[in-house]
């Protein structure tokens, strides 16, 4: 990457009030970490501009090197390779599914994730304290170097794939897979379009033949047609509104969290919402949601013979006919 020559050369552009504000404080290159910057390209928010800015303005603190993805599953090699190779830090710049990719990538390994917001929702970044917005989010990494305090967080696992936050089977996987298949929508409309889509696909899809399910965990039985699975509390966020919904979880607790929706029926579905957006209301306080106990491994499975959509931290990754869920305590380093 070509950068500028001096401050005065890059404030000289014309850049958006966001992209001028991006600082940057060189220091003596020995003190420098070694940091690797993972760039979705193709996130809601990431431009080539933005990218470069953020770079140069990262380099007064770290060493940075920057590689933007390919194509999906690339992060996670990417980030194999950055710990083989002892980086002291990895920044996934980008959206949840970026994150997601990242944290497979440095499974078991001591190099430490953190990100920087880039997609619709950045649900994990702001669960580990990261600002929901760039120039706030690049002024507090650039402040890590002084603060460096990695620490050990939970990473759940469905079907040998690891997530961050929260996975799900039913009503919010069908949503994730029609967000994902509209990209200019989802980054154009953001939670909005997540709003339009939960409510078109309950009124086409769930209404009439929803999909059922049956949850087993700690020998109990629970059955209905969502099941959500949580590895750290919020579900996601609403702008910068927290969505709770299972009780209990924490990025650190060794357990996962979560619940079962029963029906779907227009009279449940208001009163569910308004707990969901609550600050005191509990969703697992509805009489039709069943909250699950914390657990270190829980089976969902098909009970009508359906496949089931499966999501992992907002990407919608196919149907299953059973999903296997279990947790790996202290599996992933952070810094935030």
């Amino acid at each position: 990457m070509s950068s500028p020559e001096n401050a005065s050369e890059l404030q000289s552009h014309e850049y958006a009030p966001e992209e001028r504000a991006i600082p940057f404080e060189p220091l003596e290159p020995a003190a420098k970490k070694r940091m690797l910057i993972i760039v979705n390209p193709y996130a809601t928010t990431v431009s080539d501009r933005l990218r470069n800015l953020v770079v140069y303005a990262l380099q007064g603190r770290y060493e940075v090197d920057a590689v933007d993805t390919q194509e999906r599953g690339h992060a996670i090699e990417l980030c194999r390779e950055a710990a083989h190779e002892g980086y002291d830090v990895v920044v996934a710049f980008g959206g949840d599914g970026t994150v997601n990719e990242a944290a497979n990538g440095l499974l078991g390994s001591s190099t430490p994730l953190t990100c920087l917001p880039g997609g619709s929702a950045n649900v994990y970044g702001k669960m580990l304290g990261i600002p929901g917005e760039l120039v706030d989010a690049t002024e507090q990494v650039l402040a890590m170097a002084d603060d460096w305090r990695p620490r050990k967080v939970d990473l759940g696992v469905v079907n040998g794939r690891c997530f961050t936050f929260a996975s799900g089977l039913g009503l919010d996987a069908s949503v994730v897979r029609r967000v994902d298949s509209n990209p200019r929508l989802k980054a154009r409309l953001g939670a909005y379009y997540f709003t339009w889509a939960a409510i078109s696909t309950f009124t086409r899809r769930y209404l009439l033949r929803p999909p059922h399910l049956t949850v087993e965990v700690d020998g109990e039985r629970y059955g209905g047609v969502t099941a959500i699975v949580q590895n750290g509390s919020p579900f996601t966020y609403f702008k910068d509104r927290p969505i709770e919904v299972a009780d209990g979880p924490a990025l650190d607790s060794g357990t996962l969290a979560g619940c079962v929706l029963r029906r779907a029926r227009p009279i449940d579905m208001p009163t569910i919402a308004f707990r969901a957006f609550s600050k005191r209301a509990r969703v697992t306080r509805h009489r039709q949601v069943a909250s699950l106990p914390e657990s270190i491994e829980l089976t969902v499975q098909s009970a009508d013979g359906e496949p089931l959509p499966l999501q992992v931290d907002g990407d919608y990754l196919g149907d299953v006919m059973e999903a296997r869920f279990s947790v790996m305590p202290g599996a992933l380093s952070v810094v935030s």
